[in-house]
């Protein structure tokens, strides 16, 4: 295997700490599941760091979102994983995708965007429909900011709508979610290694 790969998990479930996460669990599988094409991840909560409303990289005091956005760059490989709620993405997704946004005027020294060469995998859990449109949105944003999104890396599960089982109350992982989770680990560490070995080529 040729060089390594980081991940970035973020986290946008709007549970703090230590509430237990059905996102946080469906990230840390992912995880998981990239280690074994030697990729090293971290899993980071969103909603426990301060992160302030807008779209510039710091919005001052007390903004949490700088320490983060340095992992963010770090990371070649990003999992975005939201709740549904009411049919949408978290609140707390939005916020991240909207300080995600001042990567749009940030370019490396050959003038491209800073966050190409890099990937991009969606996870959504639910008990209610929405996860394709989710992650459309999803997908539509961070390639907007420069990620790559490599071939069937939406991962997601629902259950049954208005019911109270959660995805970290079953028994098991959902066969076809395991699938889902190894496939989209597999094409993400394929693309970011293939990214990182010859980058996209400058204007």
């Amino acid at each position: 295997m040729s060089e390594r790969l980081t991940a970035l998990a973020i986290s946008c479930t709007l549970k703090p700490s230590p509430a237990e996460s059905s996102t946080d669990l469906l990230g840390s599988q992912i995880l998981a599941e990239l280690a074994t094409h030697g990729v090293t991840g971290e899993l980071v909560r969103a909603v426990d760091h301060a992160i302030s409303p807008g779209v510039e990289a710091d919005m001052g005091d007390g903004d949490e979102w700088p320490a983060l956005r340095t992992k963010v760059l770090e990371a070649d490989i990003l999992v975005f994983v939201t709740p549904t709620w009411m049919g949408q993405h978290s609140s707390v997704a939005q916020r991240v995708l909207e300080r995600l946004d001042a990567e749009l005027g940030e370019t490396d020294e050959q003038g491209r965007p800073i966050l190409f060469d890099k990937v991009a995998i969606a996870g959504v859990v639910g008990n209610e429909d929405g996860a394709h449109h989710i992650s459309a949105i999803v997908f539509q944003a961070l390639d907007d900011v420069g990620y790559t999104v490599p071939a069937q890396t939406s991962v997601y599960w629902n259950g049954e709508a208005m019911q109270g089982v959660d995805y970290k109350d079953l028994p098991e992982t959902p066969e076809k979610v395991a699938q889902a989770t190894a496939t989209a680990a597999r094409n993400a560490a394929h693309l970011a290694r293939l990214l990182k070995a010859e980058a996209y080529p400058a204007e």
